[in-house]
């Protein structure tokens, strides 16, 4: 990243920080949904991979009757596992077309209702008007709204509710949990928009939502040899919550976006940025446990590695052999570095994938990676038969 993208990235956080006119404060994260298949085995997958706990449960035995959820935990993480009982369920449709997949990011905030109200009034398509829903434990109350594709944004307000997780669900006792591997909350989400929609939806972030852009990229920037892409990184107020919007970009042959878009029949969230104190530790971990990666970048990407550093009086205190050998990356800005790998799809079809990350004050996302990145993609691409 050069000095002017920097100077750019700072005066749009500077903008960001200032608040002052933020009508939708969200606190962070709340849980992010997916649809699945079957929500026991992917449950299980999670857990044995990459180390979540058994946190909350829905279902028969709680007193639904036509879907049952599954809710992980690790650290402020929480993943929500949904799978429908029956063939008249309308999940079913989601997982039809778009095969097992994120469906619903939930955003924490204070007033539900109110955020509710602020972004119809800006123009959101509403999924679901604010509902209080009780138990012995108190309220929580939920409101939702469309984003791209048929992806949701669900504004949760917990703060009179002591409950597990939400009224509906209880406590999910197991035998069987293995120890954390380190993740400790999404650091951010990635969606991938069709052609020429990357604008639209940057747009409707900013006026809906009340979101800055405060980072681009286009296809000079992300490009290889075959293919390219173009991002927009957008971010809510207080900079907890960050959205890159990627579109696909022409190139030789079909970009990572393109195949995505095809498997998945459309928009939606392309991977989750998980965030790590160790990240070497993390990484060995996942390794160790069946967690499949990208494979790794060449020996001449390593050699560069000191000189990038260097270039902003940066210096690296893991050991770069231990880096290279795991196959994780490394990219510098001007306020620190950042440690990153990525999976490959965690789904049969070629759409999710995770990123793991960890940060040394640095605050983009690997812009000196993307070359590496998309080849390491390519590469899998071109097993696939669909490069």
């Amino acid at each position: 990243m050069s000095k002017t993208e920097i100077k750019s990235v700072n005066y749009g956080l500077e903008k960001i920080f200032e608040g002052a006119q933020d009508f939708l404060p969200l606190l962070g994260t709340d849980y992010v949904e997916f649809y699945v298949g079957n929500a026991k085995q992917a449950a299980h997958f999670y857990k044995t991979a990459f180390g979540f706990q058994s946190y909350a449960y829905r279902g028969l035995e709680t007193g639904s009757r036509d879907q049952v959820s599954y809710v992980l935990k690790q650290d402020k993480i929480k993943l929500v596992l949904t799978t429908p009982l029956n063939s008249k369920s309308p999940i079913n449709n989601h997982i039809v077309k778009h095969g097992d997949g994120v469906k619903v990011v939930a955003l924490w905030v204070d007033d539900a209702r109110s955020a509710y109200e602020e972004t119809v009034k800006r123009g959101a398509k509403s999924y679901q008007k604010p509902k209080v829903e009780t138990d012995e434990y108190g309220e929580v109350i939920r409101a939702g709204i469309y984003t791209y594709g048929e992806t949701i944004h669900m504004f949760v307000e917990r703060k009179n509710y002591k409950g597990t997780f939400l009224p509906g669900f209880q406590a999910w006792e197991s035998d069987y949990n293995p120890p954390s591997a380190g993740l400790k909350y999404i650091d951010h989400m990635v969606g991938n928009v069709g052609w020429g929609q990357m604008n639209t939806w940057v747009k409707w972030y900013e006026d809906v939502m009340g979101f800055e852009n405060f980072l681009s990229f286009d296809d000079k920037q992300i490009h290889t040899e075959y293919s390219a892409l173009m991002s927009k990184v957008m971010s809510n107020g207080n900079g907890r919550i960050k959205f890159p919007i990627n579109e696909p970009a022409k190139g030789k042959k079909k970009s990572q976006i393109e195949e995505y878009l095809d498997f998945y029949e459309g928009a939606g969230v392309q991977h989750i940025a998980v965030a790590t104190d160790d990240i070497v530790k993390t990484v060995s971990q996942l390794r160790q446990r069946g967690v499949e990666f990208l494979s790794h970048p060449p020996k001449a990407y390593y050699d560069a590695v000191p000189g990038r550093l260097e270039a902003f009086s940066h210096e690296l205190r893991e050991d770069i052999e231990t880096l290279k050998n795991l196959g994780i990356m490394i990219d510098a800005d001007e306020e620190g570095y950042l440690l990153q790998i990525f999976t490959k799809p965690v789904e049969d079809r070629p759409t999710l994938f995770f990123e793991i990350i960890q940060r040394m004050g640095a605050k983009g996302f690997g812009a000196g990676n993307f070359k590496a990145l998309f080849e390491s993609i390519e590469r899998e691409q071109a097993k696939r038969g669909t490069l």
